[in-house]
């Protein structure tokens, strides 16, 4: 029954939309309809700039920190810990009140990794920039970092290597178009504008 009330709380969480809200507030266009059409921090950056970005990817990590962290101190086994993070990225997918469209959930399933410890946020950010560094990829960097998430929660906290690789399918799944355009040379870097 916990879990239970957990894991709606999670979605409905991960359901708050922070890249519709802050572009409401700087009035940018709505991120769901205009550029990429993912409403995230990437898209927020080619939209209106660093600040609006910053502020979508700190909202977005803290959605899949705040209900793992609750549910971490109220000492959930690690597989139900692993619900609940999805339950947050799910809400962030498919956010009810945004009428089921949402983001690719990378900074959410992020912010649920990091109760496991820093030094696996840390291996995730470093992978992550790397990638992005050598390909500017956002797309690519998240689909690496993601993917390698589960060996390094084997090498840091392997009790924890099966929720997360729950994670790792949902955000791949997620990033199918993206792994087609990829495919075809047609993924937009970082820094490229788009109408």
């Amino acid at each position: 029954m916990l879990v239970s009330l957990i894991c709606v709380c999670a979605y409905l969480i991960g359901s708050i939309s922070s890249a519709v809200l802050v572009c409401r507030v700087f009035a940018l266009p709505d991120p769901r309809f205009s550029g990429s059409q993912n409403p995230g921090a990437t898209n927020v950056l080619r939209l209106g700039g660093k600040l609006p970005a910053i502020l979508v990817l700190v909202f977005d990590i803290l959605k899949g920190t705040i209900p793992v962290w609750g549910a971490y101190f109220l000492q959930i086994e690690p597989i139900w810990l692993g619900a609940v993070a999805v339950a947050a990225c799910l809400g962030h997918i498919y956010p009810i009140f945004f009428h089921f469209n949402g983001g690719k959930a990378v900074a959410t399933a992020f912010g649920a990794l990091l109760p496991i410890g820093l030094s696996l946020g840390g291996l995730l950010i470093s992978t992550w920039l790397f990638v992005l560094w050598l390909t500017r990829y956002s797309s690519l960097a998240a689909i690496t970092a993601v993917s390698l998430a589960p060996l390094y929660t084997w090498w840091i906290k392997p009790i924890y290597t099966l929720p997360v690789s729950f994670l790792t399918v949902l955000i791949i799944f997620r990033h199918r178009e993206n792994i087609k355009r990829l495919l075809k040379g047609k993924e937009p870097k970082v820094g490229d504008k788009k109408p």
